[in-house]
Protein backbone atom coordinates (compact mmCIF):
# COMPACT_ATOMS: atom_id res chain seq x y z
CA UNK A 1 0.00 0.00 0.00
CA UNK A 2 1.23 3.55 -1.04
CA UNK A 3 -0.66 6.03 1.74
CA UNK A 4 -0.75 9.22 -0.11
CA UNK A 5 -3.28 10.90 2.05
CA UNK A 6 -1.19 12.70 4.93
CA UNK A 7 -3.12 15.81 4.84
CA UNK A 8 -6.01 13.58 6.15
CA UNK A 9 -4.19 11.91 8.74
CA UNK A 10 -0.58 10.68 9.51
CA UNK A 11 1.09 7.01 10.88
CA UNK A 12 2.35 7.52 14.51
CA UNK A 13 5.90 7.42 14.37
CA UNK A 14 8.02 4.79 16.14
CA UNK A 15 9.41 7.28 18.65
CA UNK A 16 6.44 8.96 19.69
CA UNK A 17 4.68 5.30 19.78
CA UNK A 18 7.43 4.45 21.90
CA UNK A 19 7.16 7.47 24.30
CA UNK A 20 3.25 7.02 25.04
CA UNK A 21 3.41 3.48 25.88
CA UNK A 22 4.37 4.61 29.49
CA UNK A 23 1.59 5.81 30.09
CA UNK A 24 -0.96 2.68 29.63
CA UNK A 25 0.76 0.62 32.75
CA UNK A 26 3.54 2.53 34.53
CA UNK A 27 2.83 6.21 34.79
CA UNK A 28 -1.54 5.72 34.94
CA UNK A 29 -2.03 8.46 37.07
CA UNK A 30 -4.72 11.04 36.96
CA UNK A 31 -2.98 14.95 37.42
CA UNK A 32 -5.27 16.42 39.47
CA UNK A 33 -4.80 13.59 42.80
CA UNK A 34 -2.90 14.52 45.13
CA UNK A 35 -0.92 11.35 45.55
CA UNK A 36 2.65 10.51 44.36
CA UNK A 37 1.44 8.86 41.22
CA UNK A 38 -0.81 11.79 40.33
CA UNK A 39 1.90 14.30 40.98
CA UNK A 40 4.30 12.66 38.74
CA UNK A 41 1.93 11.93 35.69
CA UNK A 42 1.43 16.02 36.09
CA UNK A 43 5.07 16.52 35.99
CA UNK A 44 4.86 15.02 32.60
CA UNK A 45 1.98 17.05 31.64
CA UNK A 46 3.70 19.98 32.47
CA UNK A 47 6.69 19.02 30.49
CA UNK A 48 5.11 18.19 27.61
CA UNK A 49 3.01 21.54 27.96
CA UNK A 50 6.37 23.09 28.07
CA UNK A 51 7.93 21.41 24.89
CA UNK A 52 5.12 22.36 22.66
CA UNK A 53 4.64 26.27 24.14
CA UNK A 54 8.78 25.89 23.13
CA UNK A 55 8.18 24.61 19.19
CA UNK A 56 5.66 27.81 19.24
CA UNK A 57 7.47 30.02 20.94
CA UNK A 58 4.84 30.42 23.01
CA UNK A 59 4.41 30.76 27.29
CA UNK A 60 3.64 27.38 29.03
CA UNK A 61 0.86 29.02 30.12
CA UNK A 62 -0.47 29.97 27.29
CA UNK A 63 -0.54 26.32 25.92
CA UNK A 64 -4.10 23.94 26.59
CA UNK A 65 -4.52 20.28 25.08
CA UNK A 66 -7.75 19.67 23.69
CA UNK A 67 -9.11 16.83 21.68
CA UNK A 68 -8.26 17.83 18.59
CA UNK A 69 -7.96 21.14 15.86
CA UNK A 70 -12.05 20.65 15.70
CA UNK A 71 -12.62 21.46 19.38
CA UNK A 72 -9.24 24.10 19.29
CA UNK A 73 -11.15 26.10 16.71
CA UNK A 74 -14.94 25.74 18.14
CA UNK A 75 -13.29 26.55 21.60
CA UNK A 76 -11.46 29.88 20.00
CA UNK A 77 -14.69 30.79 18.15
CA UNK A 78 -17.30 30.95 21.18
CA UNK A 79 -14.51 32.77 23.57
CA UNK A 80 -14.41 35.38 21.22
CA UNK A 81 -18.12 35.55 20.42
CA UNK A 82 -18.83 35.39 23.77
CA UNK A 83 -16.50 38.63 24.21
CA UNK A 84 -17.79 40.35 21.23
CA UNK A 85 -21.73 40.07 23.26
CA UNK A 86 -20.17 41.42 25.94
CA UNK A 87 -19.22 44.46 23.85
CA UNK A 88 -21.96 44.03 21.33
CA UNK A 89 -19.75 43.78 18.82
CA UNK A 90 -21.56 40.85 16.83
CA UNK A 91 -19.51 40.65 13.39
CA UNK A 92 -16.67 37.99 12.34
CA UNK A 93 -14.30 37.78 9.41
CA UNK A 94 -13.02 34.42 7.95
CA UNK A 95 -12.01 33.21 4.87
CA UNK A 96 -14.21 31.04 1.76
CA UNK A 97 -11.92 27.82 2.10
CA UNK A 98 -11.76 27.33 5.70
CA UNK A 99 -12.12 23.85 6.85
CA UNK A 100 -15.52 22.82 7.90
CA UNK A 101 -14.80 23.06 12.22
CA UNK A 102 -14.99 26.78 11.12
CA UNK A 103 -17.35 27.37 8.46
CA UNK A 104 -19.88 25.03 10.50
CA UNK A 105 -19.27 26.57 13.54
CA UNK A 106 -19.80 30.32 12.20
CA UNK A 107 -23.16 28.91 10.32
CA UNK A 108 -24.39 28.51 13.94
CA UNK A 109 -22.90 31.72 14.93
CA UNK A 110 -25.11 33.36 12.33
CA UNK A 111 -28.17 31.40 13.55
CA UNK A 112 -27.95 33.17 17.20
CA UNK A 113 -27.51 36.61 15.91
CA UNK A 114 -23.82 37.01 14.13
CA UNK A 115 -22.66 38.51 10.61
CA UNK A 116 -20.14 36.56 8.92
CA UNK A 117 -17.68 38.10 6.09
CA UNK A 118 -16.35 35.38 3.72
CA UNK A 119 -13.03 37.04 2.02
CA UNK A 120 -12.65 35.29 -1.09
CA UNK A 121 -9.06 33.69 -2.07
CA UNK A 122 -8.90 34.01 -5.83
CA UNK A 123 -7.70 31.82 -8.28
CA UNK A 124 -4.39 31.23 -6.62
CA UNK A 125 -5.66 30.65 -2.97
CA UNK A 126 -4.27 33.08 -1.09
CA UNK A 127 -6.81 36.00 1.08
CA UNK A 128 -5.49 39.53 0.07
CA UNK A 129 -4.74 41.91 3.25
CA UNK A 130 -6.38 44.74 1.54
CA UNK A 131 -9.78 42.54 1.46
CA UNK A 132 -9.49 42.16 5.10
CA UNK A 133 -8.83 45.59 5.75
CA UNK A 134 -12.04 46.82 3.22
CA UNK A 135 -14.00 44.14 5.82
CA UNK A 136 -13.72 45.50 9.28
CA UNK A 137 -16.17 47.17 10.65
CA UNK A 138 -16.70 48.84 13.83
CA UNK A 139 -18.60 46.00 15.17
CA UNK A 140 -16.07 43.40 14.37
CA UNK A 141 -14.80 41.02 16.98
CA UNK A 142 -12.89 38.03 15.66
CA UNK A 143 -10.95 37.38 12.27
CA UNK A 144 -10.37 33.67 11.84
CA UNK A 145 -8.12 32.76 8.74
CA UNK A 146 -6.43 29.39 8.26
CA UNK A 147 -2.81 29.12 7.67
CA UNK A 148 -2.39 26.54 5.56
CA UNK A 149 -5.08 25.14 3.47
CA UNK A 150 -5.90 21.54 4.18
CA UNK A 151 -7.11 20.67 -0.02
CA UNK A 152 -5.04 22.97 -2.22
CA UNK A 153 -2.02 23.55 0.97
CA UNK A 154 -1.83 27.32 -0.07
CA UNK A 155 -0.12 29.83 2.57
CA UNK A 156 -1.62 32.22 3.91
CA UNK A 157 -0.23 35.83 4.97
CA UNK A 158 -1.17 35.58 8.91
CA UNK A 159 1.90 38.07 9.61
CA UNK A 160 0.73 40.77 7.54
CA UNK A 161 -3.31 40.30 8.49
CA UNK A 162 -2.61 39.70 12.05
CA UNK A 163 -0.76 43.17 12.23
CA UNK A 164 -4.24 44.65 10.40
CA UNK A 165 -6.34 42.72 13.10
CA UNK A 166 -4.15 44.12 15.98
CA UNK A 167 -4.27 47.84 14.57
CA UNK A 168 -8.35 47.82 14.68
CA UNK A 169 -7.51 45.89 18.30
CA UNK A 170 -9.62 42.78 16.90
CA UNK A 171 -9.01 38.91 18.20
CA UNK A 172 -7.32 37.07 15.30
CA UNK A 173 -7.33 33.23 15.15
CA UNK A 174 -5.71 31.10 12.86
CA UNK A 175 -6.59 27.45 12.32
CA UNK A 176 -3.18 25.82 11.96
CA UNK A 177 -3.76 22.19 12.31
CA UNK A 178 -1.85 21.98 8.28
CA UNK A 179 0.44 24.13 8.99
CA UNK A 180 2.09 23.05 12.10
CA UNK A 181 5.27 20.98 12.11
CA UNK A 182 4.86 21.34 8.33
CA UNK A 183 6.40 25.38 8.26
CA UNK A 184 7.87 27.29 11.20
CA UNK A 185 5.25 28.76 13.09
CA UNK A 186 6.11 31.40 15.74
CA UNK A 187 3.38 32.95 17.32
CA UNK A 188 4.97 36.03 18.84
CA UNK A 189 6.48 37.17 15.46
CA UNK A 190 2.88 36.50 13.72
CA UNK A 191 1.18 38.23 16.52
CA UNK A 192 -1.88 36.35 16.93
CA UNK A 193 -3.92 35.41 19.68
CA UNK A 194 -5.04 31.80 19.12
CA UNK A 195 -3.78 29.06 16.98
CA UNK A 196 -5.43 25.56 16.95
CA UNK A 197 -3.30 22.22 16.78
CA UNK A 198 -3.84 18.64 16.11
CA UNK A 199 -1.17 16.07 16.43
CA UNK A 200 -2.30 13.62 14.16
CA UNK A 201 -1.30 15.87 11.47
CA UNK A 202 2.25 15.62 12.04
CA UNK A 203 2.97 11.97 12.79
CA UNK A 204 1.29 12.10 16.33
CA UNK A 205 -1.85 10.76 17.81
CA UNK A 206 -5.32 11.01 17.19
CA UNK A 207 -7.63 12.59 19.68
CA UNK A 208 -5.39 15.03 20.78
CA UNK A 209 -4.65 18.82 20.04
CA UNK A 210 -3.61 22.57 21.33
CA UNK A 211 -5.55 25.58 21.82
CA UNK A 212 -2.98 28.16 21.99
CA UNK A 213 -4.08 31.31 23.66
CA UNK A 214 -2.04 34.59 24.18
CA UNK A 215 -1.68 35.89 27.62
CA UNK A 216 -4.28 38.48 28.03
CA UNK A 217 -6.87 37.22 25.74
CA UNK A 218 -9.77 36.29 27.38
CA UNK A 219 -10.80 32.64 26.75
CA UNK A 220 -13.92 31.39 28.54
CA UNK A 221 -14.33 28.00 29.20
CA UNK A 222 -15.99 25.70 26.50
CA UNK A 223 -16.39 22.23 28.46
CA UNK A 224 -17.47 22.94 32.18
CA UNK A 225 -16.70 20.67 35.13
CA UNK A 226 -12.88 20.00 37.16
CA UNK A 227 -10.30 22.92 37.56
CA UNK A 228 -7.96 21.06 34.78
CA UNK A 229 -6.19 23.04 32.15
CA UNK A 230 -6.40 26.60 34.41
CA UNK A 231 -10.01 25.79 35.21
CA UNK A 232 -10.36 26.60 31.19
CA UNK A 233 -11.08 22.73 30.36
CA UNK A 234 -12.85 20.39 32.25
CA UNK A 235 -12.08 16.44 32.02
CA UNK A 236 -9.42 14.18 33.01
CA UNK A 237 -6.07 15.52 31.17
CA UNK A 238 -5.47 12.64 28.14
CA UNK A 239 -1.42 12.90 29.14
CA UNK A 240 -0.48 9.98 26.98
CA UNK A 241 -1.73 12.01 23.89
CA UNK A 242 -0.38 15.14 25.23
CA UNK A 243 3.39 13.51 25.48
CA UNK A 244 2.67 12.14 22.48
CA UNK A 245 1.71 15.52 20.49
CA UNK A 246 4.77 17.39 22.00
CA UNK A 247 7.52 14.29 21.45
CA UNK A 248 5.66 14.30 17.57
CA UNK A 249 5.87 18.51 17.15
CA UNK A 250 9.65 18.46 18.41
CA UNK A 251 10.66 16.14 16.28
CA UNK A 252 8.86 17.48 13.50
CA UNK A 253 10.21 21.12 14.26
CA UNK A 254 14.10 19.34 14.32
CA UNK A 255 13.42 17.60 11.56
CA UNK A 256 11.00 20.40 9.00
CA UNK A 257 13.98 21.44 7.01
CA UNK A 258 15.19 17.99 5.98
CA UNK A 259 12.10 16.76 5.65
CA UNK A 260 10.64 19.55 3.10
CA UNK A 261 13.24 19.46 1.06
CA UNK A 262 12.70 15.66 0.34
CA UNK A 263 8.59 16.44 -0.10
CA UNK A 264 9.06 19.18 -2.15
CA UNK A 265 11.33 17.78 -4.77
CA UNK A 266 8.67 14.11 -5.03
CA UNK A 267 5.80 16.78 -5.31
CA UNK A 268 7.25 18.61 -7.96
CA UNK A 269 8.03 15.64 -9.93
CA UNK A 270 4.39 14.69 -9.55
CA UNK A 271 2.93 18.09 -10.66
CA UNK A 272 6.08 17.83 -13.79
CA UNK A 273 4.83 14.46 -14.89
CA UNK A 274 1.09 14.75 -14.57
CA UNK A 275 0.96 17.84 -15.48
CA UNK A 276 1.39 16.69 -19.21
CA UNK A 277 -1.62 15.05 -18.89
CA UNK A 278 -4.01 16.84 -21.50
CA UNK A 279 -6.77 18.94 -19.70
CA UNK A 280 -5.45 19.18 -16.54
CA UNK A 281 -5.00 21.81 -13.59
CA UNK A 282 -2.55 22.41 -10.69
CA UNK A 283 -4.57 24.12 -8.26
CA UNK A 284 -3.47 26.65 -6.05
CA UNK A 285 -0.90 29.21 -6.01
CA UNK A 286 2.05 27.07 -7.75
CA UNK A 287 4.83 28.08 -4.87
CA UNK A 288 3.20 29.26 -2.09
CA UNK A 289 1.98 25.87 -0.60
CA UNK A 290 2.83 23.57 2.11
CA UNK A 291 6.25 21.10 0.55
CA UNK A 292 4.14 18.12 0.72
CA UNK A 293 1.06 19.41 -0.75
CA UNK A 294 -0.23 18.16 -4.71
CA UNK A 295 -3.70 19.08 -5.95
CA UNK A 296 -4.64 19.05 -9.08
CA UNK A 297 -7.88 18.72 -11.80
CA UNK A 298 -8.68 16.52 -14.62
CA UNK A 299 -11.51 17.15 -17.16
CA UNK A 300 -13.93 14.82 -17.84
CA UNK A 301 -13.30 12.69 -15.09
CA UNK A 302 -15.00 11.70 -11.88
CA UNK A 303 -12.76 12.24 -8.51
CA UNK A 304 -14.78 9.38 -6.93
CA UNK A 305 -13.79 6.77 -9.74
CA UNK A 306 -10.20 8.02 -10.01
CA UNK A 307 -9.86 7.37 -5.93
CA UNK A 308 -11.23 3.91 -6.10
CA UNK A 309 -9.16 2.66 -9.04
CA UNK A 310 -6.25 4.55 -7.27
CA UNK A 311 -6.98 2.47 -4.02
CA UNK A 312 -7.48 -0.83 -6.55
CA UNK A 313 -4.02 -0.27 -7.17
CA UNK A 314 -2.66 -0.01 -4.15
CA UNK A 315 -2.43 3.82 -3.77
CA UNK A 316 -4.20 5.81 -1.26
CA UNK A 317 -4.60 9.60 -2.31
CA UNK A 318 -7.88 11.92 -1.40
CA UNK A 319 -9.89 14.37 -3.37
CA UNK A 320 -10.37 16.78 -0.67
CA UNK A 321 -10.99 17.12 3.34
CA UNK A 322 -11.08 13.47 5.26
CA UNK A 323 -14.30 15.36 7.01
CA UNK A 324 -16.23 15.28 3.82
CA UNK A 325 -15.23 12.17 1.69
CA UNK A 326 -19.07 11.08 2.11
CA UNK A 327 -20.22 13.93 0.36
CA UNK A 328 -20.80 13.72 -3.22
CA UNK A 329 -20.94 17.80 -3.65
CA UNK A 330 -17.90 19.31 -5.25
CA UNK A 331 -14.70 20.95 -3.19
CA UNK A 332 -15.88 24.44 -1.49
CA UNK A 333 -12.06 24.69 -1.54
CA UNK A 334 -12.24 24.20 -5.60
CA UNK A 335 -15.33 26.22 -5.68
CA UNK A 336 -13.92 28.83 -4.22
CA UNK A 337 -10.72 29.18 -5.86
CA UNK A 338 -13.11 29.09 -9.31
CA UNK A 339 -13.20 26.01 -10.38
CA UNK A 340 -16.75 25.19 -12.34
CA UNK A 341 -18.65 22.06 -10.72
CA UNK A 342 -17.65 19.59 -13.21
CA UNK A 343 -13.63 20.46 -13.05
CA UNK A 344 -14.46 20.49 -9.52
CA UNK A 345 -15.36 17.12 -9.19
CA UNK A 346 -12.46 15.59 -11.25
CA UNK A 347 -9.83 16.55 -8.48
CA UNK A 348 -7.06 14.70 -6.97
CA UNK A 349 -5.03 15.85 -3.65
CA UNK A 350 -2.16 13.66 -2.70
CA UNK A 351 -0.14 14.99 0.18
CA UNK A 352 3.07 13.48 1.01
CA UNK A 353 5.39 12.72 4.34
CA UNK A 354 8.79 11.57 5.35
CA UNK A 355 8.10 8.22 4.74
CA UNK A 356 7.40 8.45 1.10
CA UNK A 357 9.81 7.55 -1.40
CA UNK A 358 10.71 7.85 -5.22
CA UNK A 359 10.27 4.47 -6.29
CA UNK A 360 6.47 5.21 -5.10
CA UNK A 361 6.13 8.19 -6.16
CA UNK A 362 7.25 6.69 -9.92
CA UNK A 363 4.63 3.77 -9.73
CA UNK A 364 2.12 6.97 -9.19
CA UNK A 365 2.79 8.91 -12.09
CA UNK A 366 2.62 5.94 -13.90
CA UNK A 367 -0.53 5.22 -12.84
CA UNK A 368 -2.75 8.33 -12.80
CA UNK A 369 -2.25 9.08 -16.99
CA UNK A 370 -3.57 5.17 -17.35
CA UNK A 371 -6.65 5.42 -14.84
CA UNK A 372 -7.43 9.02 -16.64
CA UNK A 373 -7.43 7.87 -19.88
CA UNK A 374 -9.52 5.05 -18.90
CA UNK A 375 -12.29 7.29 -17.28
CA UNK A 376 -12.37 9.40 -20.57
CA UNK A 377 -12.75 6.58 -22.87
CA UNK A 378 -15.95 5.43 -20.67
CA UNK A 379 -17.25 9.02 -20.24
CA UNK A 380 -20.06 10.40 -22.55
CA UNK A 381 -19.03 14.16 -21.25
CA UNK A 382 -15.56 13.26 -22.88
CA UNK A 383 -16.74 12.23 -25.36
CA UNK A 384 -19.06 15.14 -26.04
CA UNK A 385 -15.42 17.63 -24.88
CA UNK A 386 -13.75 15.58 -27.76
CA UNK A 387 -16.51 15.96 -30.57
CA UNK A 388 -16.42 19.87 -30.08
CA UNK A 389 -19.97 19.57 -28.55
CA UNK A 390 -19.26 20.68 -25.53
CA UNK A 391 -16.50 23.54 -24.55
CA UNK A 392 -13.13 22.26 -22.47
CA UNK A 393 -13.04 24.18 -19.29
CA UNK A 394 -9.77 23.55 -19.01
Amino acid sequence: MIYLDNAGTTKVSSSVKKAMLPYLDEIYGNASSLHNAGQIAKEHLEKARDDVAKCLNALKDEIFFTSGGTESDNWAIESACKIGEIQNKKHIITSAFEHHAILNKLKEKEKQGFKVTYLPVYENGIVKASDLENAITENTCLITIMMANNEIGTIQPIKELATISQKHNIIFHTDAVQAVGHIPVDVKDLGINMLSVSGHKFHGPKGVGVLYCKKGTPLFPLINGGAQEKNKRAGTENIMGAVGLSVALKNAVEEMEKVNSKEQKLRDKLFYSLSKIPHSKINGDKKNRLANNFNMSFEGIEGESLLLLLNEKGICASSGSACTSGSLDPSHVLLSIGLIHEVAHGSLRITLSKYNTLKEINYVIKTVPEIVSYLREISPVWDELEKGERKHAI
